[in-house]
């Protein structure tokens, strides 16, 4: 009864849901208009030096969720990362690794970081390599664009909602047979003793001058069993480190005589930091989560890279393009959310992306920053069941199965912890709370986790040379296109052609993810 009352009322409801101003044919009109005034506006294309670059990676960030998340807040205003200048579609196969159609995140990462196509479970080296192949890797290793600014003299920084070894932010300074090996606590003997390094101590020594260092996964750094400073009791998340290193004193120690250093494991040491006296940070929590109402404290990393000391949404004084550099969101949690088929929680980390991404614009310029939003890889979620209007994302699709007679909830996935079957029929959906953070959301096929999905990815640019990402490319073009538009890696030879000026050398390479230290 509950269901039939809730669709009678989004029938009797849908007609009054259209605005006013849509009803006028002259609305419409206009709005194309406005849009292709702006669609000309393009044509004069930005070739200036990109100062700084920013990636914003939404891990799981698909077309579907982008797609949900403009239907959401539909009534404010579209996605700010859609009012960007420049958007192409990356379609299938085009995220696929080299050995799978539906692709993992550490291949797509050394993809768009490293700008070659690798296997899946492999990160920041070749398609030579096999998974769990030691003795495949020398040789093979391929660098990334957060080296080849660092080699540009650029100021770079690594910030993300996951541990700071996981797949996608290890692609930037790793390069390992196997993603999960996090600590040599991970690594299985063979492994060891072929010589390789697990990917925290890369993070230590690879690049041992990356500016920001914020994310999660701290017992990889320590002593195995050495207790952890926030949880000293609980045994999960002690140290793994079978050689019984202590890999942030190793951090610390590797820094150059008289550069300031600091580590900090929680929000309030971050905001207790004078900044302008910060050379370096690492910032570990146990996992990082991020409270939606302090993403405010986003532009704290700003500091250390050269930009500025607080976080007050506006520019600083002076011309943007003396900003030295800047660190901004890879937003992990989208596909933790969806693997538990949890979509409320991946949409709103859709969000506070997105929410990132607009202070990103606000604090910077088009004339000299280049800002490229995309994801590596979708999820086998949908939306439909004809909805209304202003009909909750989260809500009931206005109509009943017309087989089960049952009603269903507007976003569904393929597969995945949904899948519930009761007295032997489809779960009643109105029996239980589906605007629940915690609702996992029916899927068609029974699974643990739900998987990756090989449909298209956005990606979205903004900025000098943003022209360059057009129309459809492989995932491992990005990285190419960013670095022409900065000057930085190998092909520089259009960097001081006649009516373009050379590269700055106070640029950085602002990197990946909500900021993690807010938890």
């Amino acid at each position: 009864m509950k269901a039939l009352l809730l669709l009678l009322l989004a029938q009797l409801c849908s007609a009054s849901l259209v605005p006013e101003r849509e009803k006028d044919p002259e609305y419409w009109r206009g709005q194309a208009q406005e849009t292709l005034r702006g669609a000309l506006r393009l044509q004069r294309l930005n070739q200036n030096v990109a100062k700084n670059l920013i990636l914003f990676l939404g891990d799981g960030w698909g077309s579907s969720v982008a797609k949900q998340h403009g239907k959401e807040s539909s009534r404010v205003g579209r996605m700010r990362m859609m009012k960007l200048q420049v958007v192409y579609l990356s379609p299938p196969p085009q995220t696929y690794n080299t050995n799978a159609q539906v692709p993992d995140s550490a291949g797509t990462a050394t993809a768009y970081l490293c700008g070659v196509k690798a296997n899946e479970g492999t990160v920041g080296v070749s398609a030579g390599v096999t998974r769990d192949r030691c003795n495949t890797t020398k040789g093979q290793e391929v660098t990334s664009i957060l080296r080849w600014a660092k080699d540009g003299g650029k100021a770079v920084g690594i910030v993300t909602t996951t541990r700071v070894t996981h797949a996608t932010p290890s692609a930037a300074y790793a390069h390992s047979a196997n993603r999960d090996w996090y600590s040599d606590g991970e690594m299985p003997p063979d492994a060891l003793e072929g010589g390789c390094k697990d990917i925290a101590r890369q993070l230590v020594e690879n690049i041992p001058d990356i500016e920001v260092i914020l994310g999660g996964g701290r017992k990889y750094m320590f002593p195995k069993n050495a207790s952890d400073v926030e949880y000293p009791h609980e045994e999960k998340h002690r140290g793994t480190r079978l050689d019984r290193r202590d890999l942030v004193q190793a951090w610390h120690d590797a820094k150059p005589p008289g550069k300031v250093a600091k580590y900090v494991w929680h929000r309030r040491d971050l905001l207790a930091l004078n900044l302008s006296r910060v050379d370096f940070l690492l910032g570990e929590s146990r996992h990082p989560r991020v409270p939606r109402h302090q993403l405010g404290a986003l532009g704290e990393p700003l500091a250390i890279l050269g930009c500025w000391g607080s976080w007050s949404g506006q520019l600083p004084p002076g011309d943007a393009g003396t900003l030295k550099g800047c660190s901004y969101p890879k937003s992990g949690r989208i596909d933790h959310g969806h693997h538990e088929g949890k979509a409320k929680q991946a949409l709103h980390e859709a969000v506070e992306l997105d929410r990132a991404i607009g202070a990103a614009t606000r604090l910077t310029s088009a004339r000299d920053t280049l800002s490229v939003v995309t994801a590596d890889h979708s999820h086998v979620f949908t939306f439909g069941g004809y909805t209304p209007r202003g009909n909750p994302i989260f809500g009931l699709a206005p109509m009943q199965s017309d087989v089960d007679r049952k009603p269903f909830t507007s976003i569904l996935y393929g597969n995945g912890p949904g899948y519930k079957i009761v007295a032997g029929e489809r779960e009643n959906v109105s029996a239980v709370d589906f605007a629940h953070a915690d609702y996992q959301a029916q899927s068609a096929v029974p699974l643990r986790q739900e998987t990756h999905g090989g449909e298209d990815v956005a990606v979205f640019a903004r900025g000098p040379m943003a022209h360059l990402l057009h129309g459809v490319h492989e995932q491992n073009y990005i990285p190419h296109a960013m670095a022409y538009a900065a000057c930085i890696g190998s092909n520089r030879a259009h960097c001081n052609a006649a009516g373009r000026p050379a590269a700055s050398s106070s640029v950085l390479l602002p990197f990946l993810a909500l900021l993690f230290l807010l938890c």
